[in-house]
Order: structure tokens, then sequence, then C-alpha cells
């Protein structure tokens, strides 16, 4: 079991449920946008959201966003040590530095100090873009162990001041590489870990490399919270990681839809209905399975662990639970009939 920080009400590490994070991708100076964004995310499935803070125009309305955001807001830093102080004062409830790139030891611990004094744990973000060049001497490029003695040298610049309230984070493009470090990682030190594949392309090749990169670790009990980091809306990012978990076993909340692949027993328009059922339980919250099957053959028997599901025939179909028909009926009327049993439940 990995040792345990809170962000704000959040907790992550030490036994607590993986926890969800994004970034939102609007100005931060633009208050009324970001915090519209936060509630989306929020209702989405979020618990955590990422704000960068460029400079200290942006530090400010940061703090006017922590004022009314409804989410433990991390403030994203990079290079400038003032700017992760002036955050921490404004309200942030979590810290995302790179150690080596704020300065010296001296402006590490100006950090560390106001972080000591309110609380706010710190996440060491370490990524195969920005790796030190004696790493990258050494290794020859971004390797999995490159990314473990890069998070170690910043881990041990917040020891040398007695700060243990730490996460940490080791992204990489290359799902391997991600993975292998992460997995290293564990095997060596009990910090929370945050995971994630970072630049990874367009929508469908980012679904499918977080998909296995996060998946990989999470089925292995590696990892404490998770972004999915995709090149479009931030809620989405937030859908695709509880479909991750969910597919892990580790979200419970929501439906969780099975369908069969078509075959020449297929009758009806089985991906059409598919897309149908997706779209109007997307934003259910009850912890069922439904089935949403091809044929009346053995439909049924193939999801008889479902909560209820429904299988088509020719112009016609039939809705189950638990394997046993309940209600046969014109397939045009399937959907209405299947969604009112759903709220009944």
């Amino acid at each position: 079991m990995t040792r345990q920080i809170r962000v704000g009400d959040v907790l992550i590490g030490g036994g607590a449920p993986v926890v969800i994070q994004s970034m939102l991708n609007t100005k931060t100076t633009d208050v009324a946008g970001s915090l519209a964004q936060i509630r989306a995310l929020k209702s989405a499935g979020c618990q955590i959201a990422r704000l960068s803070v460029q400079n200290m125009e942006a530090a400010r309305f940061f703090a006017e966003i922590c004022k009314e955001s409804e989410l433990p807001l991390v403030a994203d830093i990079h290079f400038d040590y003032k700017l992760a102080i002036a955050a921490a004062e404004g309200g942030a409830s979590k810290i995302r530095i790179n150690p080596g790139n704020i300065g010296g030891e001296d402006r590490v611990k100006a950090v560390v100090d106001v972080c000591r004094q309110k609380q706010i744990p710190i996440r060491i973000g370490v990524n195969g873009g920005s790796l030190d060049k004696k790493l990258l001497d050494k290794y020859g490029h971004p390797t999995a162990e490159a990314l473990v003695e890069s998070a170690f040298e910043h881990l041990s610049l917040l020891e040398k001041n007695s700060f243990y309230n730490t996460c940490v984070s080791m992204k990489s493009s290359t799902v391997a590489t991600m993975v292998k470090a992460a997995r290293l990682f564990r095997s060596q030190c009990d910090y929370p870990l945050h995971i994630g594949v970072t630049e990874t392309g367009p929508v469908r090749m980012g679904m499918l490399k977080s998909a296995v990169g996060i998946g990989a670790l999470l089925l292995d009990g590696i990892g404490d919270t998770v972004r999915v980091s995709l090149t479009d809306d931030p809620v989405q990012e937030v859908y695709a990681a509880k479909d991750i978990l969910k597919a892990a076993g580790l979200y419970q909340e929501g439906v969780n839809i099975i369908s069969c692949p078509t075959c020449g027993r297929t009758c009806i328009d089985l991906i059409g209905l598919v897309n149908q059922v997706d779209e109007a339980l997307k934003d259910c919250k009850k912890p069922i399975t439904v089935a949403v099957m091809g044929c009346i053959v053995n439909g049924p028997g193939e999801a008889r662990e479902a909560d209820i599901g429904i299988a088509g025939g020719d112009g016609w179909g039939m809705i189950f639970e638990k394997g046993v028909q309940v209600e046969k009926l014109p397939y045009n009327q399937l959907l209405d009939a299947l969604m009112k049993r759903i709220e009944a439940l």
C-alpha cells in the first residue's frame, strides 16, 4: 500500500479509490470560462482539476478561481518558484512542479516551506520530453530508468527539507516506457503515483495508448490517480478515464454496457442501437450492466449475467433480466421500454 496524501477533500493513495483528474484548457485569466469548465468536469466525474499558472497575472486569477471552484485545484508551475508560492498562498490544493527547473535548493526550500505551512502536497512531474541533459547523456534517450532516476533526484530535494507530502508522475509519449518506469519506481518506493501517457496524438490513438498504458498498470495494482491526456475537450478525458477504470474493474458507478459483435444472424441495426443506448445512459449513475444483443438465438444466454438487456429479432425483440425474458415487443419500442425498466431498477 502506498502513502496517502490529501488534495483538498480528496484522498490519493493509501488504499483510497483511484482518483480521476483532468487539466483545464481555458486561459487561467478567464475566470468565468474556467469555472464553467470546472463545473462541466465535475459533472462528468472529475475529482481534481489542474490549471496552468504561467505568470503573476495568471496567479492572481488562479486565486479568484480557487475561491469559487467546485473541485480541488492543482497549480501547474514551471521555471518560476515565485509562481508556486503565489499559487499556494492563493488557495491551491496541490502544486505540480519539476524541482529541477525552478532554480537552486534555496528556491525549492521556499516552495516546500509554504506548502508545509498550508499542508499542500507537491506533485513531482517528470516528463520524457524535459529530462535533464546529464540523464540524456547517461542513458542516450528518455528511458524508463532515466525517468525513475530523475524522479528520485527530485524527491531527494524535497526530502532534504523533510517534506514527504508528495506524489510522483513519470510520463512519456511511449506507452512501454511509461509502464516500465511506473513499475520500476513502485518496486523501489511507496509514494503515490499519478499515471498517464502524455502527448498521445489524435483522439483515437490517444484513447488506445491511454487504455493500454493506464490499464496495464491498474491491473498490476499500480496507480493512485490518473489523467487521460487527449487533444480534445477535457470532459472527454474524464469519460475516457472512467471507462478505463470500469474496464479494469475499479470504477463501480455508472452503467457497464456489453454488446455482441455483429454476424449473419443480426437482423437489426445493432450498431445504431448500441450507440443509442450508450448515449441515453451516458449520465446514468446506477451501477448496472446492460446488454444489447443482436439476435434472440443466444443473446440472453450470452448476457445472462447482465442486470437487464435487449435482444433484437426480425422486426421485434425482447427485454430480459438476468437472462430471463420479461417482455416481448416490436423492435421500434425496444429502446423506450428498456429505458423505462432501467429507471425503475
